[in-house]
């Protein structure tokens, strides 16, 4: 699957990949944490994986892993489940503790929770569910930055439901082969939360903060010549927010 997604990649645009995961920390469980720019950035953040050497395995909202054909596949590769604000969700995240620390492959997480509706598409406010994963695990965490993929295809729909929400996607927004965004990705240097602790109220929070300000911060060069607004104009996605990371 990652091959193919380097395929799909190479075709859409042109991918640069700067840091990378130190080898001390491959291997062993491993959050990565990302900010969230568009429908297309999973698979931005696929290739730039692959390309230093990891394969890495996805939180996912429930949507998307029940899906046609898609669902199966991802299930089959390990991504994990979390239906936010159902019944299961606490349990889920239980097991996504348990999946962490047993887990040799890093995982991937959106603080955000979705894709940013800040007008200049820095990261949102977030939640608190990757620091407190990271705090009850004990795992390290990576902050990547990714900067492009959102010129792939519109956003679209806040939710994914199943695949009749992906289609459309496939003629909304997808660039012209004459016009192939650059993306970027950035992994930065692990995130010290020594001074947090599960057990304790409100670090959670400001475990959460450190890890949104690492994104931001590896965002800032990226981005260096759109510092206000996104030059490309998404119709589709809503506006309606206003990041407190912003620097």
């Amino acid at each position: 699957m990652l091959a193919i997604d380097r395929g799909v990649v190479g075709l859409a645009g042109k991918l640069r990949v700067s840091g990378t995961v130190p080898r001390s920390l491959r291997g062993k469980p491993l959050i990565m944490a990302a900010n969230h720019i568009g429908v297309f950035d999973a698979f931005v953040l696929m290739a730039a994986c692959r390309r230093i050497g990891i394969a890495p395995r996805f939180l996912l909202a429930g949507g998307i892993l029940d899906a046609p054909v898609i669902g199966p596949a991802l299930k089959a590769s390990g991504h994990l489940r979390i239906d936010r604000g159902s019944s299961s969700a606490i349990g889920q995240f239980a097991q996504a503790v348990e999946a962490l620390r047993e887990s040799r492959a890093p995982i991937i997480v959106y603080p955000e929770g979705r894709i940013s509706h800040d007008p200049g598409l820095w990261p949102e406010r977030g939640k608190t569910g990757a620091a407190r994963l990271a705090l009850a695990s004990g795992v390290p965490v990576v902050p990547i930055s990714q900067w492009g993929a959102h010129e792939a295809v519109y956003w679209g729909t806040e939710t994914v439901d199943g695949i009749a929400d992906l289609l459309p996607l496939a003629k909304s927004g997808l660039t012209s082969p004459l016009r192939r965004p650059v993306f970027k990705v950035h992994f930065g240097d692990p995130v010290d939360l020594t001074a947090f602790s599960a057990s304790t109220p409100g670090h959670a929070v400001k475990a959460h903060a450190a890890i949104m300000r690492a994104i931001t911060e590896g965002l800032v060069p990226l981005r260096a010549a759109e510092p206000d607004r996104p030059r490309f104009h998404d119709p589709t996605r809503p506006t309606d927010t206003v990041s407190p990371w912003r620097p």
